[in-house]
């Protein structure tokens, strides 16, 4: 019989150890400010001297969010392992970025990614990929704030626990800039890992046999089945889904998103960057692994005793932990989940004010003095503070909230990533046409979002079919229509370019 826990709560010793840990947290970025004047380099690349380790771990920290911690082990509670199709992709994309992409950003004293747009097309292309960068990172980060209503609604029943999570990231974004957002995430990683590791533990704990049970287990259940070859475009996980929309989907968030660009730009060197991002790459396959196993244990725990009434998948690691883990134990779980809220959080409020100043700002207004700049770039990170509270409020969905956030994001990146791509691989593409592609990218991608199943329609006494395609194909539709209507507009209608051939070098 199932078991009637729709809203677990936390108990006083497990508040006090969030409540302790949200503190410390705070106090611990506070220590990278600094007194006096600080430029923006310093300010939003921490002077450019990070070690690759730390910046790696933030890459990971900055992508995982709490959508992942939570809503991962949902996929493998109502599937498989298939999810980890997209990590093979995500490797791949990263190995392109790493050939294509990050040589060029290090050519110049570049501050975000859409800076480099400027320089190759114009400021029209400039402003227009910019603002779409500010549209997606806020939409997909209202989601990904929402998930920490998930969490806290879990755990305490309060969901102005939000503002206050909210206002403590704020607090040190502001204060320390990039190096506090670093180093805060690079603690937060190794907590939210390290209490992962002991979830897993516990539910391995609770099952016969412990892991060699959970194996057996999920294995029996054809829960640990990884590739699934087909070539159906409404298919979400499929191998080829994930190792080609994978690999696109990192191109564009890592190689064109700002939140990511700005860390690997943090680097003290080319390669430094590279081995940051590659290296995120094999810990992020290993991380998802990890977050698949707790699912497919929860699965196994659940189908003997019961799954809690009017919980969705989403919602069950978090019950998992109130319910079954130990007084103090359980707090440092919930706590480690909303540091990776916070980690993303601050991550995205730096990239959100840091493409605010620097690609819309400081083209009109060029002298402004250096501290006038670093002012406005606090008071940017508190604006977009609001705005991402205020977002997560209409954040309620179906689905699993990584999907949606993902799917957003999908949406736009596909355009972006396309005019990195012909800015990079075709002297020939110039602004106008590029915008043209970017345009016609970005509605069909809204269609493709909005569409709610498989259309038939008749044309001339034949049916055609128009599936629901899975959104792991929206990153290379989009990015293949931006190409091929910018590169076909350069040849019907040729334009001067502003070409640098600092940038442009094979």
């Amino acid at each position: 019989m199932p078991l009637p826990i729709p809203h677990p709560h936390l108990r006083p010793i497990d508040l006090v150890v969030v409540a302790a840990y949200l503190v410390a947290i705070t106090l611990f970025g506070l220590r990278f400010r600094k007194s006096g004047e600080r430029s923006l380099r310093s300010y939003f690349l921490a002077d450019r001297n990070l070690p690759w380790w730390a910046i790696m771990l933030s890459i990971v920290a900055a992508e995982t969010s709490t959508l992942t911690i939570i809503s991962v082990p949902g996929l493998a509670f109502t599937g498989d392992f298939g999810f980890l199709q997209l990590a093979l992709g995500y490797l791949l994309g990263r190995i392109v970025i790493c050939i294509l992409f990050l040589p060029r950003y290090f050519r110049g004293e570049l501050l975000t990614a859409y800076q480099l747009i400027g320089r190759r097309f114009g400021p029209r292309l400039h402003r227009f990929t910019a603002i779409l960068f500010l549209v997606m990172r806020a939409a997909a980060e209202g989601v990904r704030v929402f998930a920490v209503a998930i969490v806290v609604g879990v755990g305490t029943g309060d969901i102005a626990s939000i503002a206050i999570l909210s206002a403590l990231t704020l607090l040190y974004t502001f204060e320390g800039g990039m190096a506090a957002v670093i180093w805060t995430d690079v603690v937060q990683m190794v907590l939210y890992i390290g209490c992962s590791l002991l979830a897993l533990g516990m539910v391995c704990h609770h099952l016969p046999g412990g892991w060699s049970g959970l194996i057996a287990g999920a294995s029996a259940a054809h829960k640990l089945t990884m590739l699934h070859f087909s070539w159906s475009i409404a298919e979400t996980y499929t191998f080829q889904s994930g190792l080609i929309g994978g690999c696109f989907l990192t191109m564009a968030s890592h190689g064109t998103d700002q939140l990511m660009v700005q860390r690997l730009l943090a680097a003290r060197s080319l390669n430094e960057s590279r081995l940051a991002l590659l290296g995120s790459g094999v810990v992020v396959f290993f991380q998802f692994a990890l977050f698949l196993f707790i699912g497919a244990g929860l699965f196994l725990f659940y189908r003997h005793t019961g799954a809690p009434i009017g919980v969705s998948a989403d919602r069950l690691f978090p019950v998992f932990i109130v319910e079954q883990m130990p007084p103090g134990i359980a707090g440092l779980m919930i706590a480690s989940i909303l540091a990776a809220a916070m980690s993303n959080l601050s991550a995205a409020l730096n990239s959100l004010a840091s493409t605010s100043v620097v690609d819309f700002y400081l083209p009109r207004y060029p002298d402004i003095s250096e501290q006038l700049r670093t002012r406005l770039s606090r008071l940017m990170t508190v604006v977009w503070a609001a705005i991402l509270f205020a977002l997560a409020m209409f954040s309620r969905g179906g689905g699993h909230v990584v999907e949606i956030g993902l799917s957003i994001a999908s949406v736009l990146w596909g355009a972006m990533l396309g005019v990195f791509l012909l800015g990079t691989l075709s002297r020939r593409a110039g602004e106008r046409g590029t915008l043209w592609g970017m345009a016609v990218a970005v509605v069909v991608n809204l269609l493709l979002w909005i569409q709610p199943h498989t259309l038939t329609f008749t044309l001339g006494g034949h049916i055609l079919v128009f599936p629901k395609i899975a959104w792991t194909w929206w990153v290379l539709i989009g990015s293949l229509i931006t190409c091929a209507i910018g590169y076909a507009a350069a040849w019907l209608f040729p334009e001067p370019i502003p070409l640098h051939e600092e940038l442009n070098e094979a």
